[in-house]
């Protein structure tokens, strides 16, 4: 089925918008549920493809879960450890994260090589790596992942900043009687809720949301209980660009705004108003701004987020001078830019992880792909403030990140309809 989205760009925005909670937060903590007996409740969980696929995965694997709205109750009681087939892995990266929490669990973990977005290489070899320092037998082959053996209690060095990998070591190492320390962990705040999951059910983690981070792991499945899924500050970034894109004023509910230090700093230096009220919510005003162009350059946590990179590019293109964009994580991520120049955007690719956009551009509406997650959000955003319409096509990579977006969107006044072909 083809899904895409219609817009009719040069609506202003405004409004509130309460953010959802992070798919990648709520990917790993329901891996982490494999851990534990009785029901996991977790609460504010998204609904996206991504979630509906990794609970697909559970349910093969006899891991009893039901769905209500944005609550799911999971109980892994009557969990079976068989071979996870290309079918269901295929669609999801995330679906790596299931490593650690069965090895942990049965001692072994059989399933195919995960897919997800194209960002340009993404190797498991930091996963492998780990794995091995933690006493694993790797008996994988071209075709599937294979790992043997129940992890020990090691001092872990991952070989870089990986996410995926230090949750996978989290989850191995939470059942393993004795200390595991990971140097060069990630910090980004789904790790953190990771963390927070395990210490709620009993699990020591000291260093949380530094790069080292010390599991104090003991024998046993954990006692279920309910968690809160963090909030994606991913989403919230881009709500705060619709906003000021159309020239608008849009206020977020629900972000931690620790989340987004380097996000904002870099709204503000290219001229955007943000404010913080004591209730949380956070504004952003693009009403009478005069947008000026900066330079951004991503990073692991806090530095600016890969995932928000994309969303505000389609900014720099309507900020005045030359602005420098420097993706630093994967040479993937710059495909947007060339649907971008179709729409009319002045933009210099100077390599796979380097370009410059020259600005303001007159945005004009027309066909663009989604060629991942993060640049299909950002083709939403440039279709909003473009003149005309414009149809984004591939929408099912949208879906699988972002709840409800259109429906959000629309909301805070944005003429943008969702079709099914």
């Amino acid at each position: 089925m083809n899904i895409r989205y219609r817009i009719q760009g040069g609506k202003r925005l405004s409004g509130t918008v309460q953010i959802s909670g992070s798919k990648n937060a709520a990917l790993p903590l329901l891996a982490a549920s494999v851990l534990t007996k009785g029901d996991s409740v977790f609460r504010n969980v998204p609904r996206l493809r991504d979630t509906e696929t990794m609970l697909a995965i559970l349910d093969f694997l006899g891991v009893k879960t039901t769905v209500d709205g944005t609550t799911v109750r999971v109980n892994a009681d009557t969990m079976k450890n068989v071979p996870i087939p290309h079918d269901l892995v295929s669609k999801l990266r995330g679906s790596i994260v299931l490593l650690g929490s069965l090895l942990a669990r049965f001692g072994e973990v059989e399933m195919a090589y995960p897919g997800g977005c194209v960002l340009g290489k993404r190797p498991v070899g930091a996963h492998t790596d780990a794995f091995l320092q933690m006493g694993i037998l790797d008996c994988s082959t071209n075709d599937k992942m294979h790992f043997k053996g129940k992890p020990n209690p090691s001092h872990i060095i991952l070989s870089e900043f990986s996410v995926t990998a230090t949750e996978n070591v989290l989850l191995a190492a939470a059942l393993a009687d004795g200390t595991t320390t990971i140097e060069l962990a990630a910090a980004e705040p789904h790790v953190q809720d990771v963390c927070i999951f395990l210490i709620e059910r009993g699990i020591r983690i000291d260093g949380v949301g530094s790069h080292t981070l010390v599991i104090h792991g003991k024998k046993g499945l954990l006692q279920g209980k309910s968690h809160t899924v963090t909030p994606d500050y991913l989403e919230a970034g881009v709500f705060l660009l619709a906003g000021v894109l159309t020239k608008g004023k849009v206020t977020i509910q629900g972000a931690d705004r620790a989340h987004l230090t380097s996000f904002i700093g870099a709204l503000r230096r290219t001229g955007v108003s943000c404010t913080f009220e004591k209730n949380g919510d956070i504004t952003a005003d693009g009403t009478a701004c005069q947008l000026q162009a900066t330079r951004i350059q991503t990073n692991i946590f806090p530095g600016f987020p890969t995932d928000l990179q994309a969303p505000f590019g389609v900014l720099l293109t309507q900020a005045t001078g030359v602005s420098r964009i420097f993706e630093v994580l994967f040479e993937g991520r710059m495909a947007y830019l060339y649907e971008l120049e179709k729409m009319g955007a002045k933009i210099e690719i100077l390599n796979s992880h380097q370009a410059l956009i020259i600005g303001p551009s007159a945005i004009q509406g027309r066909q663009v792909a989604s060629n991942d997650i993060r640049a299909g959000a950002a083709m939403v955003l440039a279709g909003l403030c473009a003149e005309g319409e414009t149809i984004v096509t591939d929408v099912r990579y949208i879906e699988r990140g972002y709840d409800r977006l259109e429906e959000k969107l629309k909301a805070l006044g944005a003429d943008i309809v969702r079709e099914e072909e």
